[in-house]
This record gives C-alpha cells, structure tokens and sequence, in this order.
C-alpha cells in the first residue's frame, strides 16, 4: 500500500504546480517533469532544421539592414554649374614627344590639355600581359596597382561602394599612382593622366600625332611611327572617385592599322548621391558607345572622345532602418520560424503517428493476441 500511496502521490496534480519564490506562481508557461518528457531523433532535427533557418534569415536581415536601400529617380537639373572635371588615365603606344593633347568646346575654347596633364614614358609590356588583356589590378580603394607609390595628395579610399562612403570620402582628391618603373627598358609607349577642368559644355577630348590636326611649324611625324593603341584605366567626369567603377575602364584597344580612328561618343549625366543624414556630393556617370575603323590618309587618325551633357539630373539616395526597427524585424522573422518550425514537428508527427496505425491494422486484428496465428494453432494441438 505505501508503494501505491506513493506512486498516487506522484501522479497527483499538485505534483506539477508552482515551487519557489511567489513570483513563479504567474508562470504562464506550462511544466513537464524530465521523467514524463521523451526525447526523440526526430525532434533533435527538427531543432537543428530550425535553427539553421532562423541563422540564415538572421543573416540576411543584417545584411539587408547593413547595405540599406537605394532609390534613384530623374529630374531636370537646376541651377546653373560652369566647369567639369574630367579624370584620364590613358596609355598610347607612341612616344610622348610623337603625340598631341588637345580639347575643345562648343565654346570656342581651345584647351592645351598637354600642359596640364602628366606624360610619363612607359613600356606597353607593364601594362597587358601577352593577349591584350589589362594586368594591373586594383586596390581596395579602387586605385590601378603599379607597384610604385602614390602621387602627393590627399588620400581618399573607401572598399565598396556605398553611397554613404562616396559621399563621406568624395570630397577628398584622391592619389594617382605613379608610373611602373623602367628599368633599364625602353620605353615605347606614353601615359597620359591627371585631371582636366573643362567648360561644362559639349565638346571633344582627342589625342593625335604631332603635325596631323594641328599643323606646328617643322612638325610633321612620319606615317610608320602612328600606332594608337591605348589602354584606358581611368576614363571619369566629376570628383576623382577611383572605386566608382565608370563603362571605360581596364578598356583595352588595338590598332590594325598605323591610320586608324578610335571614336568615342560619351553621355554625361549628373549625378547626386545622397544618404539620410541629409549629407550629398555632386558626381557624372555616362553612357558610351565606340566606334574604331581604319582610314584613310585623307583623315586623320587618333583617339576621340566626344562628349555631350545631359540636361537630366540623376538622385541616388541611400536609406537605412532604425537600430530599434531592424531588432524588431529580427524578432518577427526568428519568432515566425520558430512557429513554422514547431508546427512543421507537430504535423510530421502526427502523420508519422497516423502511417503506424494504418501498418499496425494491415498485420490483422489477431497480431499479437492469444489464441490467434501461430499461437493459437499450437494451443489446439
């Protein structure tokens, strides 16, 4: 009998009710006794299935809040703006004393661009490797890797391009490489590069040889030395922002022939990228289109850009969530696959529960009883 009180006494209601302090009498959640809870395989998965699910939409959540949101809308630019810069990176296979630098406006301005730009002798080979192809990579700030230090100037460098990095670090000028050294080589080619300030109007940016287009007195470069080959690292308009990846970059094109027309016909939009704070800088994207054919003798060869304004203005913004919203994002999506998660089990098992019952009747209502199969057979003899 004391066994059986005991056993009773176990099984009783107030057994389970609440133990300690007061405060654990408004415990709404319900108990179990360790001995009364099972633990299956199927539940130890099941946890394992949700908690990877709830990781994964954690981290896509964060990532999501981390990168923001951008929105981009058109509208007709105003106000009035008078120069444009525009940032050249160029290599021409030519010597630097067999070229011409020149641009000019729908203005009438003619502009010397050799007197303000850097011209550096170079070898062709440091700068493609043996199929043409653009060999210098680029750094995290998105600046061509020569090998050799930088420009004086301040430094400007952000990884990714993020509106709010651009907008933090783009009123920085940022540093040019400087040129791959010779080594003893000769050099064959020519660099071209720096920034140009330019009327803000259409005009054409050309590189030419000396004594074609623009007649000197005594100059005349002979034909065979004509080779306009170039390599194009940095082709952008606007503040000098080398991790802004522009259409013309690691641009590498050939020439076929010593008279042959390289023509470049550039759309310059402004841009504005700005971020919720309220901060903004003023940049230009563009659109490209390229045409090369080889010449005649009648025209003159070289390198072309042409360029036009747009009248349109471009709006990036960057958004981003509060701290307390993304928290609150965070706890709906881990809560709803804690659910689904919880009624995914609940479903497996009852079905698992039902398929058992429907195998257990298929092995006939005698199995397992006395008296019946086998069994019973042998009680008759």
């Amino acid at each position: 009998m004391n066994g059986y009180n005991d056993e009773k006494r176990q099984l009783d209601d107030d057994a389970f009710g609440p133990k300690g302090s007061i405060v654990s009498a408004f415990d709404a959640f319900p108990k179990s006794k360790p001995q009364y809870v099972t633990r299956t395989t199927a539940g130890g998965k099941w946890t394992v299935f949700v908690t990877l699910i709830a990781f994964i939409l954690f981290w896509s959540e964060a990532s999501r809040w981390w990168r923001g949101s951008e929105s981009h809308t058109f509208a007709v630019e105003k106000g009035v703006s008078h120069s444009l810069d525009i940032n050249l990176d160029i290599v021409v296979k030519m010597k630097c004393q067999d070229i011409h630098i020149n641009v000019q406006d729908a203005a009438g301005d003619r502009i010397l661009a050799a007197s303000k730009l850097h011209r550096d002798p170079t070898v062709w080979q440091h700068w493609v490797d043996n199929k043409g192809i653009h060999k210098l990579g680029r750094d995290a700030q998105g600046k061509v890797v020569t090998g050799e230090d930088y420009l004086q100037g301040h430094d400007e460098g952000f990884g990714e391009e993020h509106v709010h990095d651009i907008v933090a670090l783009g009123r920085k000028r940022a540093k040019w490489a400087r040129t791959p050294r010779l080594w003893g080589a000769t050099p064959d080619s020519c660099r071209v590069f720096g920034s140009l300030e330019l009327n803000k109007v259409q005009g054409d940016f050309h590189i030419t040889a000396k004594g074609h287009g623009y007649m000197g007195f005594g100059q005349h470069l002979d034909h065979s030395a004509f080779n306009f080959s170039h390599i194009i690292s940095e082709l952008s308009y606007g503040p000098f922002l080398p991790s802004l990846v522009n259409p013309l970059d690691q641009t590498v094109n050939l020439a076929t022939a010593n008279f042959h027309k390289f023509q470049y016909f550039i759309s310059v939009v402004p841009t504005v990228y700005s971020v919720s704070g309220g901060q903004s800088i003023v940049t230009n994207q563009y659109a490209v289109t390229e045409q090369s054919q080889e010449v005649t003798e009648r025209i003159i060869p070289g390198i072309f850009v042409k360029y036009d304004i747009e009248p349109i203005l471009l709006n990036i913004v960057e958004e981003r969530d509060s701290f307390l919203l993304f928290l609150i994002k965070v706890v709906n999506v881990i809560s709803g696959a804690l659910v689904a998660g919880h009624w995914g089990y609940r479903i497996s098992d009852w079905c698992q529960e039902v398929w058992g019952k429907r195998r257990r009747r298929a092995g006939g209502p005698s199995e397992g009883m006395l008296g019946g199969g086998k069994g019973g057979e042998g009680h008759d003899e």
